[in-house]
């Protein structure tokens, strides 16, 4: 354990719940040790592991509907992947992440963890999509939300839904990307707040409803 990782906070067994609980602190740990030895977190992370990272993550389960599939897309060090995995059992999870040293640690926390609700693929969104579908996409810090739209549209079911993760940025990443959001076809976006109670300040998201793409629905008007 590195010696500069907290305690985790009283909030923390409320939202880590039952199992979830030794999986988060192991998670907490792997993140503060070989996650910052191998670059996937950075040193001056570690005192914020629970609170920017482990829990801001959790919450967003709150958005999450019960027993669906869902596509971490970069996932990195497994943020929100991994925790969404640990204090969601009910939910099938997909790890993508295109860096070999990245999946490579993904690969050891799952095991470490022993989560069977989850799988780790190495690649990238646009060598998935027509491949595999999805009920939930979800991603963080990965990209502006136009170019996150075209990566992630195309792996969820018509009425799935992507779930950004963008803070104070949400509102203005939403405004920008109003014709990307016409050009792949979804049918609602808004603003969906998490975490009330247990985070400080509370999570915001982004919330894409996929409807059917307009070249997709072309080609099945011509079929």
């Amino acid at each position: 354990m590195s010696d500069d990782l907290p305690p985790p906070p009283e909030i923390a067994r409320e939202v880590f719940a039952g199992e979830a609980w030794d999986r988060a602190r192991a998670f907490a740990d792997l993140l503060a040790g070989p996650g910052v030895v191998r670059g996937l977190l950075g040193p001056r992370e570690v005192p914020r592991i629970w609170d920017r990272h482990l829990l801001n993550c959790a919450v967003v389960a709150e958005a999450v509907p019960e027993d669906v599939r869902l596509v971490d897309i970069g996932s990195g060090a497994g943020l929100p992947g991994i925790v969404l995995a640990i204090v969601r059992q009910d939910i099938k999870v997909t790890l993508l992440e295109p860096l070999l040293r990245r999946t490579v640690f993904l690969e050891e926390c799952v095991e470490a963890l022993k989560l069977e609700n989850v799988e780790v693929l190495r690649g990238r969104a646009e060598e998935l999509a027509g491949k595999r579908e999805f009920d939930v996409a979800s991603a963080r810090a990965v990209a502006p939300l136009d170019r996150l739209l075209t990566w992630a549209m195309p792996l969820l079911r018509e009425g799935g839904e992507l779930i950004a993760m963008k803070g104070e940025r949400a509102a203005g990443e939403l405004a920008e990307a109003e014709a990307q959001l016409r050009a792949c076809g979804a049918t609602t976006a808004e603003l969906v707040t998490v975490g009330r109670g247990k985070v400080e300040p509370p999570a915001t998201l982004v919330r894409v409803v996929a409807g059917r793409a307009p070249e997709r629905a072309r080609r099945r008007r011509r079929r």
